[in-house]
């Protein structure tokens, strides 16, 4: 007699136990379906699909078609429960509708639970904006929904409509806990204090620092806050301090400052080679556009860094170079074909001086030769160049602190968190691929940004549970090839855990994790998930 047996399929599974845990803690399907509730009659409630779709997020971030196709060929029905069959572009669509009208209160309510869950610090807020642009011309736009429109993208893609999103990240791990999308047109100086009001109420608390970029600085923005009596700390616009005022300083009165950029400590950078910062204090008065606006006394950190005063040399440089070798072309070319008259010397002059940014400093005489063709000579004025010079590596911050809230040098580090929502904006774009979108509708393209802004805090969540596991250190082996000690990054736990496969039970033998590398055992192990017996496969 033979005996037949049925093969046992082994499906991918990556960071999906690690996905549902995260999105299970936050409470993200429960949320939604009390928002969004669904007939009795359905197979699958809309918190489920999104559940599904900040899975596969995080899994295989390219453009969201063919989702059922993944989920057949990972183990989603296993560890979500949800049947591939039921995850057609319909079903993902009326989800994406339904959650559009609640997507306040959906970010609101999912980011005070990760709060509350995850205990995550959020005295520090940084917020900022970024453009994603879009192909189409998106004539059709649905009312009460941020509009597609032209805007000052980013990207200088200006040829395209964009929608705009913004993020507020915790300082604690770089946990993004609230977001919003606004229209492509929104101008960002304008959504600050609304995105104040929010992180309020979904914080619980009304003493927050709120760090920015220089987009917060507004005389109504400064207005709002400072009525609010909300702190926070930006840096100042250039065009607000001369470079007159930092050429005037003096750096040896300036407070050096114990503080090393990530840069230098993943490189393990020298001390003698490490970017330098020191501080000076001094008060900014900020007027209004009316006579009878009060004016607003500040105080303004004065910061100087030696790495941004080495890139403002090369790039200066370049730029001098570059100016001067199409000087001496329009020279060598003065009176001939090209060049036959004084007035098309100037013309290509001031494109010179314009493209290259030369033109506070170019010196020029156009002249004739005793044929009468027209010259030209030209120099760089030194004095302007060492002005310049003297004013390098200088920016300034503006803040509400008082000095007993936070000294010179606390206000500089309290700032250069900043960077981390930075990063955030490059995961978001980046391994979680926001773009392409293939949406025609205004509704779903918001549904959809907000679903990838789940899956980002998902992913830092992640990112900031495997630091803690592994201690103050936050260091470990494994996540490169030379087997060096590093921080490890949400985008390394993924990449592990990539390839990770699931053998599903059988009468006989229980569902596995089959592991091919020792980093991923040891990465399970920070998750808290216990690759033997898969609680998330346990009915």
């Amino acid at each position: 007699m033979t005996v037949e047996f049925a093969p046992v399929v082994e499906r991918r599974l990556g960071a999906l136990p690690a996905s549902a845990e995260f999105l299970r803690r936050l409470d993200v399907s429960g949320i939604i379906d009390e928002l969004c509730p669904v007939r009795d009659v359905a197979h699958l409630t809309h918190g489920q699909v999104i559940e599904v779709l900040v899975a596969n997020r995080l899994s295989v971030p390219t453009s969201m078609v063919r989702v059922g196709d993944w989920a057949r060929a990972w183990a989603v029905e296993e560890v979500f429960g949800v049947d591939p069959e039921l995850l057609n572009d319909d079903r993902i669509a009326r989800a994406l509708d339904a959650i559009a009208p609640q997507l306040e209160q959906i970010t609101g309510s999912v980011g005070a639970q990760a709060i509350t869950e995850f205990g995550i610090d959020v005295s520090q807020i940084h917020w900022d904006m970024t453009s994603i642009s879009l192909y189409g011309a998106y004539e059709d736009q649905e009312e009460g929904f941020p509009q597609v429109k032209y805007g000052h993208p980013k990207d200088r893609r200006v040829d395209l409509k964009q929608i705009q999103t913004g993020l507020a990240v915790a300082r604690d791990g770089g946990i993004p806990v609230f977001n919003r999308v606004y229209d492509g047109g929104a101008g960002e100086v304008a959504q600050v204090v609304g995105a104040m009001k929010s992180l309020r109420k979904i914080a619980s608390r009304r003493d927050f620092l709120l760090v920015a970029d220089s987009k917060l600085v507004s005389y109504p923005n400064i207005t709002a806050l400072l009525d609010a009596k909300a702190d926070f700390v930006a840096p100042l616009p250039a065009a607000q301090v001369p470079a007159s005022v930092y050429a005037a300083l003096d750096l040896e009165r300036a407070q050096l400052v114990d503080y090393v950029n990530d840069r230098d400590r993943e490189r393990d950078t020298p001390a003698d080679q490490r970017e330098v910062y020191r501080v000076l204090e001094d008060v900014h008065h900020l007027a209004g556009p009316r006579k009878s606006d009060p004016v607003h006394t500040l105080r303004r950190i004065l910061v100087h860094s030696t790495g941004n005063a080495r890139g403002q040399q090369i790039a200066r440089a370049k730029r001098l170079a570059k100016a001067a070798e199409d000087l001496e072309k329009v020279q060598r070319g003065a009176g001939g074909r090209y060049y036959n008259t004084a007035e098309k010397i100037a013309a290509r002059i001031g494109v010179i001086a314009k493209a290259r940014r030369v033109k506070d400093c170019l010196r020029t005489t156009i002249g004739t030769d005793e044929a009468g063709r027209p010259t030209l000579e030209w120099h760089f004025d030194q004095d302007v160049l060492d002005a310049q010079a003297a004013a390098d590596g200088w920016y300034a911050l503006l803040t509400s602190l008082n000095p007993e809230q936070a000294t010179t040098q606390e206000v500089f580090l309290r700032y250069k968190g900043q960077g981390v929502v930075e990063r955030r904006y490059g995961e978001f774009k980046g391994p979680l691929a926001v773009a392409p979108i293939f949406l025609e509708h205004n509704r779903r393209i918001m549904a959809l940004i907000t679903v990838i802004c789940l899956a980002l805090l998902v992913f830092c969540l992640i990112e900031r549970q495997v630091r803690q596991a592994l201690g103050p250190e936050q260091t470990m082996r494994g996540l490169y090839p030379d087997n060096r000690k590093v921080r490890p990054t949400g985008r390394m736990i993924f990449y592990h855990l990539a390839d990770l496969t699931l053998r599903p039970g059988t009468a006989t033998s229980s569902p596995a994790i089959l592991i091919s590398r020792g980093v991923q055992a040891h990465l399970l192990e920070l998750l808290g998930i216990d690759e033997t017996r898969p609680r998330w496969l346990e009915t």
